[in-house]
């Protein structure tokens, strides 16, 4: 997160004397075997603890009240981690021990956005896996030692560690936090209270509000382009995938994005120390994030693209420092970067035509350049299924079908599904069910893809396989006498936010040959919930069988 703390340095005394310098009085001092060493204490008018105050109390309504995947001892983990290395490196440095407010920083940041994949939920004291929040965080802390520009760090530490983690562990190990987090209810009201009301006064406080506002701008006006395009992402808390209008929405106003906005872009130490390079560069991350995120068709991918444009754009900010006017020149004000308000200011109509004229051409290339950028994405989109199942004998007749309850969350969630439209989503599951039968009989896999997806599709391959090794194949039929509908919070590594159809009635379990023949034949009642989602495009696909809850 943003700052790094200033470190106290003793000044030799020169011939002939002069002034001395003011720094940093020290909260105390102690002394060890014979040495006194300075001990340096928060400071309440320190921006660090005001950004601690915010991400932690991000954290507390996380746990409380929003269902983060994160447990308490990873976030210590994280945040201690970080602390205890940067006492020991200031102190090395030094001889002094600093309070560490940029290191705890840098591990709530790490512990905030960062999930690994199989966190017990509901669990919020697992150690599961604290040592990769400890490794993570103690690693993208070092960064900013290890990486060096005139005398400063050129990565937020906490992003650069994040992006990398990614890249390397990939989404079947880690993931970012969601963009989207919940339902707007008191906790999101809450939520997205602190971080807008602690964001505006921090980053007002810094001199940075203009490079947030700039990049926040950028970034709507880039994704509405590429929303209008068509751009989808498969995400794990939607049915559906999220396209068009509902893709800019979530993205633009995810309090993700906010936090990336406030909290990791507005490092004073890694952006131009200028007006007009701090709002260049905030407007060229918004670029970078929306370029990078345009060939991006899951959620995963999104996010990762949206972190990576910051280290794109820090690693770049020592050629674009060379191209803005210097820090407190008399270039370095807004006529610099709007023609019209250059004009009031008296700048010459020819060089405001010739300004306009190029910002006109920017826009062009950078608009052309993203939608070009989206096109794999678009054509990578999944065809549909209806072909496929066009040529199987599924159809089921919808008046079969038992009485359907739908739980009031789900009706909550899309209204849609009600009456006709569950009774759809029953026909589909039938309709599924039986495409299963027929690719395990005829040891065709690819009619698994057109009803299967995530953790069902990985389960059915797998039985597929053993068919095909053994000879013997074991199928089921099933006759409902009930369904209750209802949501499924995330299950599984590869599946999200699910409906879930918990259903009552008689299973039929067939044993077949190598040659085809029906070996043996087996009856008996089930209770099971089949989860489902929309998960490549418009046909409700399984992913998950369940047992009944509880």
């Amino acid at each position: 997160m943003a700052g790094e703390p200033s470190l106290p340095v003793a000044v030799a005394p020169t011939s002939p004397p002069a002034a001395p310098r003011r720094g940093p009085v020290p909260s105390a001092m102690i002394e060890i075997r014979d040495r006194t060493i300075p001990v340096y204490l928060p400071s309440l008018r320190d921006p660090r603890l005001h950004v601690a105050a915010v991400i932690i109390t991000i954290h507390v309504l996380g746990q409380v009240g929003l269902g983060f995947r994160v447990s308490v001892p990873q976030i210590l983990a994280a945040i201690l981690t970080c602390a205890v290395l940067e006492v020991g490196l200031t102190f090395r440095q030094s001889g002094a021990l600093v309070w560490p407010a940029s290191a705890m920083l840098t591990g709530s940041g790490v512990a905030l956005i960062l999930r690994v994949v199989g966190t017990p939920p509901g669990d919020p004291w697992s150690t599961f896996a604290v040592p990769v929040f400890a490794t993570v965080a103690g690693l993208s802390l070092l960064s900013k030692y290890v990486v060096r520009y005139r005398g400063s760090h050129v990565f937020n530490p906490s992003n650069v560690g994040l992006v990398i983690t990614f890249a390397v562990l990939g989404s079947t190990r880690v993931e970012p936090l969601d963009f989207w987090w919940a339902p707007l209810d008191g906790w999101m009201v809450a939520a997205y209270a602190v971080i807008l009301v602690g964001g505006l006064l921090i980053t007002r406080r810094l001199g940075l509000l203009a490079l947030a506002a700039a990049f926040w701008l950028t970034f709507a006006s880039a994704t509405g382009l590429l929303a209008l395009t068509g751009h989808c992402m498969t995400a794990n808390w939607a049915f559906a995938p999220v396209c068009d209008g509902q893709y800019w929405r979530v993205v633009v106003t995810s309090p993700e994005v906010l936090i990336f906005l406030f909290f990791m872009i507005t490092d004073p130490k890694t952006v131009p120390a200028g007006r007009v390079g701090r709002v260049a560069f905030g407007v060229l991350v918004g670029i970078a994030s929306t370029l990078l995120m345009a060939p991006q068709t899951d959620e995963f991918g999104a996010k990762v693209a949206l972190l990576a444009g910051l280290v794109v754009l820090c690693a770049a900010r020592p050629v674009l420092e060379r191209y803005v006017p210097a820090p407190r020149s008399a270039n370095d004000g807004l006529a610099v970067l709007w023609p019209a308000f250059g004009a009031r200011t008296g700048v010459r109509g020819a060089r405001v035509a010739i300004r306009a004229i190029g910002a006109a051409v920017a826009i062009a290339v950078v608009g052309g350049g993203i939608v070009a950028a989206g096109g794999p994405a678009r054509a990578a989109v999944p065809s549909s299924s209806l072909e496929v199942l066009d040529r199987l004998p599924t159809a089921v007749d919808p008046s079969t079908l038992p009485p359907i309850r739908v739980e009031q969350d789900v009706l909550d969630f899309d209204e849609q599904l009600a009456g006709p439209g569950m009774a759809g989503v029953v026909v589909t599951l039938a309709q599924n069910l039986e495409v299963e039968r027929l690719a395990l009989l005829r040891r065709d896999a690819g009619l698994l893809t057109a009803v299967d997806h995530g953790d069902r599709l990985t389960e059915m391959r797998a039985r597929l396989d053993a068919a095909t090794a053994s000879g013997m194949t074991t199928v089921e039929r099933y006759t409902f006498d009930s369904f209750d509908a209802s949501l499924l919070v995330p299950f599984g590594q590869q599946t999200g936010l699910s409906l879930g159809l918990a259903a009552e009635g008689t299973l039929v379990r067939e044993t077949y040959g190598p040659n085809g023949t029906l070996q043996a034949t087996a009856t008996e009642p089930f209770r099971l919930t089949f989860a489902m989602r929309r998960a490549t495009g418009a046909r409700w696909l399984n992913v998950g069988i369940l047992p009944p809850a509880g």
